[in-house]
């Protein structure tokens, strides 16, 4: 890699002397060189660097120490014109020529040309020169100590220092590095040609292993779920009513989609359904006449069809063959193929006369195959889950030669070893093998921490398998891929993130669609988080893989995890450390002997992952002072002294990435930032120190992305300056008296993203808003327009000079006070693709268009006064507005009646949520009707607060809706709750239930304050494991609950009235695990009545089993110690009881001799509560026996004043004591000096 990557570098370093100033430098008086002749000492260069990777060198030691040598000298030329141009900005900003080339006498002309080059260079070089740091040499001046200017007060205002320009010294250096290239150039062409064979870089074959239909291995681990769906799909009635459906089977390599395939293939189930089976290892290059020869000679059974060279022939046989039989046909391990070549394979399989239910099924790892011959939703198979894995991975070991001794242990490490390959079935077949060699303690341990799987190359095993998918990457995903390496495994990416890394590190020059590239190629997977941003994760083994690659150049140490300085190639240039949970001795140890090891001075990334403390900060510190020529940093901040030695040199970075460890707000970012003028990606986002920046921030004129909270967006003054700034999330108008007008957004003309600005009514005129030029910045995704509730300039024309570019996604417009809306957007709106509309706080008398934006997703209305309905011809409505709408907010519309439909059944049929809040005269809403006509298949969430003359049908009126809240605000709360597309909670609730759409589904029920119970539904539903009664005095019997013995928690809490007749005791038998039985101010106790029935009817030996636990409750909240302390309860719930509480029970004398002795019977017992016991006037003095015993909770209960004579368990981990007297408090501190351990 290694070579290549210099190869690549001599480009860039030829487009670096494309420059006309950089040029004029080569020429100046000072070097005497000649630019032309250098360049082509360059191309020289960049040519025996080809010839060298392309023939190899075999043994030729000499050989290779001078292309080592020579590999190196790319680099070095690119860090000197790095530094050049770094001061050649520094010129740029301070109005200085200290740069510019002195061309000799008689040439002011060209001198002029050269000051006016510096400009120009600006605007064109920044694109592409890549970052080097100076490591204190001739080029750069001293920096002050980077910790002297973090104090708050003066950090951010005190001056910055200029680095010195040192024209000599850099003219040296220019000299020097093209010098040496020169004299290396000349032995190495010499060496490479004593070898007469031409130089041509050799095409790379990979060899792939031939797939049959024949099962090699006999049990389908871990996949019986989705081998059962996929089965049934294609035997069942998915597939019957087609001619030819076509199902993707798609994972990355090595997950086992052939065996998975095989199995369905040989399932007697699926050859009894099919009439013909044709299994076809595609070839790596896609040729249509070749498969169809090899579908021919399955079908006829021989191989006549190999002689035949017509695909014409071969088709019209095929097809011939077919008529009349149902057939299935798998395309294996399929790599290329465009849409016309598979249209033109499938053609005979497509022809009228065939028979229905036609199957092909295609496997693959490449997602852009499955999405061009999918029919249905493709089967993405994934890494198998830890339990079915692992009983893989321990039949591929022994296989009926398991050991005796060593068995624990090997158990152990092979545990280890499996979580590595992260549930792949191929890793698991390629290290079984691997431990299968030695079955001893040993070689295992070898084989986990030296990761031995990597290096074996059988065709067979995962590495090499995993290779063919990188070796069929283009060139530029491949030099892409390898950087990959010096992330962690389980790494998220974000797709900026990734990209602005590889520009920094030189593989790139600009953005690039590349991660969707890699996701198209199965090598990343695209996430989400449940936000609107997605992020990218790698599979671990091609992680792996990256880290095999890239070997060479990068270095990716673990701190758990043993490694050895003195094994690491002196090549490395990028270094990556990931912190675990513990860093031993050896780790310190072997980074103090690192940087003998390699070139620290010339690492391009140093990137530190997870948190670390002082003792392993003062270990890289010291390991990392010399880091001269950075282009990558991440690094945490722990303190003011624990910035980077050579923190304010790195004037090459192109990336930085800083967090904190803890939130130190007293602190600022170093003044010594603001000279990183290379910068293209300075990320914030785990920065929890003072917001405020560095006056100087806007010296960073090549920055391109900042990661950062909107607040810190916000402080940056003059951002105009910053030309190349691709996104300002936040902005204040005039925050301060210079640096914040509207016109500083103006000169940002590649900004993009998300722009809020603020402070809007601080404009005065048209004319100022225009200078924002919104209008030109075709990249803005989402606008946001905010005025203060201080507003004077109400009727002025602002708004119409912020007219965004019709490109814009989402646009929001807050508090503007004036009575007109913009034209854009109330009379000739013009941004068509808006997707999301938020009008908040305003007046207007006519309102926009909304109804003609046809890809709206997202309608957000919000405070409008004079808003009073939506209906055709009002508001742009039509009979196609609304058709892509997901989410409807309506809040605060005082005066809004109704919202009137259009006759259009697809009129939010998308709608996915509703929130509607605080509109007291709304009656109608289109999307809350139900009807023949009506379909929200996609809804699946309803919030309806406040709006009590709106009709509601029954609730949740859609099958769909996973989470409802209905609720009026009044003196007495009602409503209803169902959420999670499982649970149902009402509070004085009397409206009519949708049972037919959630008695399938039903899993939990809460009734609040005598709400309407439909018993005679809720007795059907069979899987309810939870029901709460709170408050309800109407419920008088529980013989509703008979029927209900699915519970697993059951609540009867304030319900004094309720009896126990008809109480079926089944109801708390198999199931039920936790049972909340109290009143809080009446003084019967229902709980006493519940629990004398259950020991009743356990004395009835018709109503349990005669032998065994039969109970399952774990935990018991009920309001008499007296009922629940007797020996028949307690030994019905020996076994299973860990949690029990007592809750305002009314008694006022401490426990008998009987219930402390029931109490011992809880031999299961962890958890203790007394909660607002308050006539309570002791604890259990048996409670030091209770050797099970692990928390004991006491919570206001105001008699008891000390703990038991006897002390507490020696089991008790947990002491919770809340509002009580103070001598217990007093006493508890005089435990906690007796018990350490103890958390109180």
């Amino acid at each position: 890699m290694g070579t290549a990557a210099a190869g690549w570098l001599v480009g860039k370093v030829l487009n670096m002397l494309s420059d006309d100033l950089v040029a004029a430098y080569m020429d100046s008086k000072e070097l005497g060189l000649n630019s032309e002749k250098i360049k082509g000492d360059l191309m020289r260069t960049h040519g025996l660097l080809q010839a060298a990777q392309a023939r190899g060198m075999g043994d030729n030691d000499g050989l290779r120490e001078l292309v080592q040598a020579l590999n190196a000298k790319p680099h070095e030329a690119e860090d000197t014109l790095d530094e050049l141009h770094y001061f050649i900005i520094q010129d740029q900003l301070d109005g200085t020529q200290y740069a510019v080339p002195d061309l000799g006498d008689g040439l002011s002309g060209l001198l002029q040309h050269g000051c006016h080059a510096v400009r120009h260079t600006i605007g064109n070089c920044l694109a592409y020169f890549s970052c080097s740091c100076v490591h204190g040499g001739a080029g750069a001046a001293a920096a002050e100590n980077p910790s002297s200017s973090t104090i708050p007060g003066n950090g951010n205002d005190a001056p910055l220092e200029r680095l010195t320009f040192d024209r000599v010294a850099m003219s040296n250096k220019i000299k020097s590095v093209i010098q040496e290239m020169h004299s290396l150039c000349a032995p190495i062409a010499e060496l490479l040609q004593i070898d007469p064979d031409h130089i041509n870089t050799p095409n790379v074959t990979i060899k792939r292993p031939i797939t049959s239909s024949v099962i090699a291995q006999v049990t389908l681990y871990g996949r019986t779920t989705i081998f059962e769906k996929t089965r049934k799909d294609i035997i069942g009635g998915t597939y019957q009513n087609k001619t030819l459906s076509v199902l993707p089977i798609v994972g990355p390599g090595g997950i086992g989609k052939t065996t998975f395939t095989q199995h369905l293939y040989k399932d007697n189930s699926i050859q009894e359904h099919f009439d013909v089976r044709v299994w076809v290892s595609v070839p790596t290059h896609f040729d249509v006449l070749k498969i169809s020869q090899q579908i021919l000679s399955c079908i006829e059974g021989s191989n006549t069809a190999n002689q035949t060279t017509s695909l014409d022939h071969l088709q019209k046989s095929i097809a011939q063959r077919l008529q009349s039989k149902r057939f299935l046909i798998v395309f294996d391990d399929m790599w290329k193929c465009n849409i016309h070549d598979w249209d033109n394979l499938l053609a005979p399989f497509k022809e009228e006369v065939l028979s229905k239910g036609n199957m092909v099924l295609v496997t693959t790892r490449i997602p852009t195959i499955a999405n061009i011959v999918k029919t249905t939703h493709a089967v993405a198979l994934k890494g198998l889950e830890p339990a079915e894995f692992f009983r893989l991975f321990e039949d591929l070991i022994y296989f009926g030669t398991e050991p005796e001794d060593y068995r624990d242990d090997l158990t152990h490490i092979a545990r280890k070893i499996s979580e590595k390959l992260k549930g792949s079935p191929l890793a698991a077949k390629t290290v079984g093998r691997l431990l299968k060699r030695d079955i001893s303690l040993e070689h295992w341990v070898g084989v986990l921490e030296h990761n031995e799987w990597q290096k074996e190359q059988n065709e067979h095993d995962i590495m090499p398998s995993l290779r063919i998918s990188y070796h069929n990457l283009p060139l530029h995903l491949k030099r892409c891929f390898s950087y990959f390496a010096l992330f962690p495994g389980d790494y998220k990416f974000k797709n900026l993130e990734i990209t602005y890394f590889w520009i920094s590190i030189g593989v790139i020059n600009k953005e690039e669609k590349y991660v969707e590239e890699f996701v198209d190629n199965g090598f990343l997977v695209k996430e989400t988080d449940g936000s609107e941003d997605h992020y990218y994760v790698l599979h671990d083994l091609l992680h792996q893989l990256s880290q095999s690659i890239s070997s060479q150049e990068c270095l990716n140490i673990y701190s758990s995890e043993s490694f050895r300085s003195d094994v690491i190639p002196r090549s490395i240039r990028y270094i990556s450390i990931t912190m675990g949970n513990s860093c031993d001795a050896n780790f310190r140890r072997e980074m103090f002997d690192l940087k003998s090891k390699i070139d620290i001075v010339n690492l391009r990334a140093l990137m530190i992952f997870g948190k670390y403390g002082r003792v392993i900060h003062e270990t890289l510190e010291d390991a990392f002072k010399e880091v001269g020529r950075l282009r990558v940093l991440f690094i945490e901040f722990k303190t003011l002294e624990t910035w980077p030695h050579n923190f304010s040199k790195l004037i090459h970075l192109r990336c930085l990435k800083i967090s904190t460890s803890l939130f130190i707000s007293q602190v600022s970012l170093p003044i010594t930032l603001c000279r990183f003028y290379h910068l293209k990606l300075l990320d914030l986002i785990g920065w929890h120190g003072s917001v405020r920046l560095p006056k100087d921030f806007s010296r960073l004129i090549s920055l391109r992305q900042l990661f950062a909270e909107n607040e810190l967006h916000s402080n940056v003054t003059m951002v105009g300056k910053m030309k190349y700034l691709k996104e300002l999330k936040q902005f204040y108008v005039k925050k301060e008296s210079v640096g914040y007008e509207l016109s500083e957004l103006g000169k940002l003309t590649d900004l993009g993203g998300e722009l809020n600005i603020y402070n809007l009514e601080k404009v005065a005129t048209k004319e100022e808003a225009i200078e924002a030029k919104i209008v030109l910045k075709k990249d803005l995704k989402k606008l946001h327009l905010v005025w203060g509730t201080n507003q004077h300039n109400l009727e002025s024309d602002v708004l119409d000079g912020l007219e965004p570019h019709c490109n814009l996604g989402a646009l929001g417009i807050i508090d503007h006070g004036g009575s007109t809306g913009p034209r854009w957007l109330c009379h000739d709106i013009r941004m068509v693709m808006l997707t999301s509309l938020h009008l908040e706080g305003i007046s207007w008398v006519t309102l926009p268009l909304f109804g003609l934006l046809l890809h709206l997703t997202s309608l957000t209305l919000s405070r409008i006064s004079r808003l009073s309905q939506i209906r055709p011809g009002l508001c742009g409505v039509t009979d196609k507005s609304f058709m892509q709408l997901k989410q409807i907010i309506l809040h605060s519309l005082p005066e809004f009646i109704e919202w009137v439909g259009v006759p259009n059944a697809h009129s939010f049929s998308k709608l996915e949520y509703i929130h509607c809040s605080s509109c007291p005269n709304l009656c109608v809403l289109p999307f809350l009707q139900e009807g023949p006509n009506v379909s929200y298949n996609h809804l699946a969430k309803l919030e309806i607060l406040s709006c009590p003359k709106l009709f509601l049908p029954s609730m949740p009126h859609t099958s769909t809706i996973t989470d409802v809240v209905v609720a009026n605000a009044s003196s007495v709360s009602t409503g209803i709750s169902w959420h999670s597309g499982h649970g149902l909670y009402l509070t004085r609730y009397g409206g009519v239930l949708a049972w037919h759409d959630i008695i399938d589904r039903l899993q939990s029920v809460k009734f609040v304050r005598g709400s309407e119970i439909q018993w005679e539904q809720l007795s059907k539903v069979k899987c309810l494991w939870n029901l709460e009664i709170i408050d309800d005095p109407r419920f008088l019997s529980i013989a509703p609950l008979s029927n209900l013995t699915s519970l697993t928690r059951l609540g009867l809490l304030n319900c004094e009235n309720i009896t126990m007749d008809g109480f079926n005791p089944l109801i708390t038998l198999v199931n039920l695990k936790e049972l909340e039985v109290y009143n809080k101010d009446h003084p019967r106790s229902v709980a006493a009545d519940l629990l004398s029935d259950l020991v009743m009817a356990s004395r009835a030996k018709n109503v349990f089993p005669a032998t065994g636990s039969f109970f399952q409750l774990e935990k018991l909240e009920v309001d008499s110690s007296s009922a629940a302390l007797v020996a028949p309860i307690c030994t019905l719930l020996a076994a299973t009881l860990q949690e029990l509480s007592f809750w305002y029970d009314k008694r006022v004398e401490s426990l008998t001799d009987g219930e402390e002795n029931a109490l011992q019977l809880l031999t299961s017992l962890q958890h203790l509560s007394f909660v607002e016991c308050q006539g309570l006037p002791s604890l259990p003095q048996r409670l030091h026996d209770l050797s099970s015993l692990k928390k004991l909770e006491v919570i206001r209960c105001a008699k008891i004043r000390s703990l038991p004579k006897e002390g507490i368990p020696n089991s008790l981990k947990e002491l919770v004591i809340v509002d009580c007297g103070p001598e217990l408090r007093e006493q508890v501190y005089t435990v906690k000096q007796k018990y350490p351990d103890l958390q109180v």
